[in-house]
């Protein structure tokens, strides 16, 4: 019986590729791998029609620093935002890129963070998604209505509030009324 060819080689692993060289986008969009429990019913809010704006209407509408914070997820510096030591009786938070209707007053507290803090939200207002940049694990709080990064929350820190909750919020992605 006449012997097998050899088995080629294996092939040999690519190298890394360079932290500066574009990759090819995956073929699974990045919303389907978060991880993204929401509240409320958004079936409703996302049909609205300021939840399918481009980002050139984007850009359109929101101030830079607005279009920074809510659309590339950036962050007010520490204790500088407009709402941080804003502590009204009565009033209403609003999202500042669609309008929606996110906070109370009465749920605003001082938390010494240096942003504006808040133990709970208007219920079906806030989406959670999980956050793993900057090498930690935080969950995000977006706009429900138009997907606004609004900031993080954070749990367990005994502020003595009925939720345990802190809601830290930059103050560029709401207003006051």
């Amino acid at each position: 019986r006449p012997a097998s060819p050899p088995l080629p080689p294996p092939p040999l692993p690519s190298p890394p590729l360079p932290s500066h060289t574009p990759r090819a986008p995956s073929r699974y969009p990045l919303v389907l791998l978060l991880d993204r429990p929401r509240c409320g019913d958004v079936s409703q809010s996302m049909s609205d029609s300021s939840a399918k704006k481009t980002e050139e209407e984007w850009k359109a509408t929101l101030t830079p620093d607005q279009y920074h914070i809510l659309r590339e997820k950036g962050t007010d510096p520490a204790g500088h935002g407009k709402y941080d030591k804003h502590y009204p009786e009565s009033g209403n938070y609003y999202c500042a890129g669609c309008g929606s209707h996110l906070y109370t007053a009465e749920q605003k507290f001082d938390s010494g963070c240096g942003w504006p803090a808040f133990y709970d939200n208007v219920e079906g207002a806030i989406t959670r998604n999980t956050d793993v940049t900057h090498g930690m694990k935080r969950v995000e709080i977006v706009c429900t209505k138009c997907d606004g990064h609004l900031g993080h929350v954070f749990e367990g820190e005994k502020f003595p509030t009925p939720t345990d909750q802190r809601h830290c919020v930059n103050s560029t992605s709401i207003t006051f009324k």
